[in-house]
């Protein structure tokens, strides 16, 4: 088992930025990819980014590109999303999620994931 815990949402203005966490503990984070994904008022859950077990990899929606960052520190068993610029659409829960490594599939598909966190929300006024 992998349990994730977001952090860092909040309320922001338009043109600001925020940092998540997501600490994990259980299982060797290392073996795990991670993604993010968010939801919306009234919206299926989406894609926001994805990052390999060993950074070497990282994946965007199109809508964030250029404006959000994700990455991670193994040694400290947490994946940030740093998201810039942000809009009003942004606004939503986001969530954390662990893909064991060994996984095959697409990292934009929610059912890749194996563990979930239970979601921190962000609110972009305008």
């Amino acid at each position: 088992q992998v349990q994730l815990v977001e952090s860092g949402g909040g309320l922001v203005q338009a043109g600001g930025s925020l940092r998540l966490s997501c600490a994990a503990s259980g299982r060797t984070f290392s073996e795990y990819h991670m993604g993010w994904f968010r939801q919306a008022p009234g919206l299926e859950q989406v894609f926001v980014a994805a990052i390999t077990w060993s950074s070497g990899s990282t994946y965007y929606a199109d809508s964030v590109k250029g404006r959000f960052t994700i990455s991670r520190d193994n040694a400290k068993n947490t994946v940030y999303l740093q998201m810039n610029s942000l809009k009003p659409e942004d606004t939503a829960v986001y969530y954390c999620a662990a893909a064991w490594r060994y996984n095959g599939g697409n990292y934009y598909y929610r059912g890749y994931y194996d563990y979930w966190g239970q979601g921190t929300q962000v609110t972009v006024s305008s």
